[in-house]
């Protein structure tokens, strides 16, 4: 069953956050996500699908799918911040996907958190652990329910999102390397790193507050026991982070970089750095047509780190939502 909804046309306004001091303020991380972009409405909607298979914590599935879609597309999950909708994700800080999919012909879906807060489940023993239940399981569902109505290219599936939805891209490609390709997170923290052990404690303040540090063969082995036995590769990641922020402190980047290393096998400090802006460090490891792992920090930039354009250096990072899977342009690098 679906039913179509078109998004709001007009840009939401931003709305300060508070720093999070308690599990309340939970509800208001990644808010100021709502309207990081204005671009011109897509010319297809967004529609609503219900029955697309096991769903243990109640989210909604949005799919949105281009007039001129490919008969065998790529596709994009992209998951909104706390507070935030599928609709104002969509009309807001996913616009610029959005447009890409529209010209490229590749779906998206968009996961819906529901509940109070509207916050993704990070933090429960369930949701860590692979087909464990709560929000992962019923995004895998999605994916699957996606791939067979659309004939989806399973080689090209990836996943972004923005605060909560940057925690959840993490968790994502712990719990399901062999289903994504690649993720992109905007203002997130390494897998595992939100556990609470708990379903009703939905906030670890040791871990927003950037003071949850560790090896990178720990933090390794903690998104390695979210799938025990695994043996396969990782998908390829790129991670963004600004150095202001106190919603998701910003040393949650160099944790995310030591966890996605060690998963890749990358030594630290093998990477090479370029500043695709002034204020934007890419540290960029493996080819660099085809890198395994970014991060860039950004200089100055709070938790409302989202800017135009930073959705094209993810898409170009992916290098596979196009038919022709155009790789990353050759960089000017400085070796560190």
């Amino acid at each position: 069953m679906s039913s179509r909804v078109h998004a709001p046309r007009t840009r939401p306004l931003l709305r300060p956050v508070a720093a999070a001091l308690a599990a309340t303020l939970a509800l208001t991380l990644g808010s100021l996500w709502a309207g990081a972009v204005t671009q011109p409405s897509a010319a297809a909607s967004l529609e609503r699908v219900t029955d697309f298979g096991p769903n243990p914590s109640g989210l909604n599935m949005y799919v949105y799918v281009p007039d001129d879609v490919d008969p065998h597309p790529a596709l994009l999950v992209a998951v909104h911040y706390c507070t935030g909708t599928a609709a104002a994700y969509f009309s807001g800080g996913a616009q610029e996907f959005v447009r890409a999919a529209d010209e490229q012909g590749f779906v998206m879906v968009f996961p819906e958190a529901p509940r109070d807060g509207h916050c993704f489940d990070v933090y429960s023993p369930d949701a860590l652990t692979r087909d464990g239940g709560s929000d992962p399981v019923a995004i895998r569902s999605m994916i699957d329910h996606a791939t067979q109505q659309y004939d989806v290219d399973t080689s090209r599936i990836y996943v972004t999102g923005v605060s909560s939805g940057a925690m959840m891209t993490n968790v994502l490609l712990a719990l399901y390397p062999d289903v994504f390709a690649a993720g992109a997170a905007f203002a997130g923290v390494p897998a595992s790193c939100f556990a609470t052990g708990s379903a009703e404690n939905t906030w670890n303040s040791t871990c927003s507050n950037g003071q949850d540090i560790r090896t990178a063969q720990e933090w390794g082995d903690a998104a390695r026991a979210m799938y025990p036995g695994y043996g396969g590769f990782y998908p390829r990641f790129q991670t963004w982070h600004g150095t202001q922020d106190t919603v998701l402190a910003y040393p949650n980047l160099g944790e995310q970089v030591k966890q996605w290393t060690n998963l890749h096998g990358i030594a630290q400090g093998s990477g090479t750095v370029d500043r695709p802006q002034p204020d934007w460090t890419r540290t960029t490891y493996g080819d660099a047509t085809r890198p395994t792992f970014q991060s860039i920090s950004l200089q100055g930039y709070t938790h409302n780190l989202y800017r135009a354009g930073m959705a094209q250096y993810a898409m170009d990072f992916f290098g596979g939502l196009d038919e022709a899977g155009d790789p990353v342009p050759t960089l000017s690098l400085i070796h560190i």
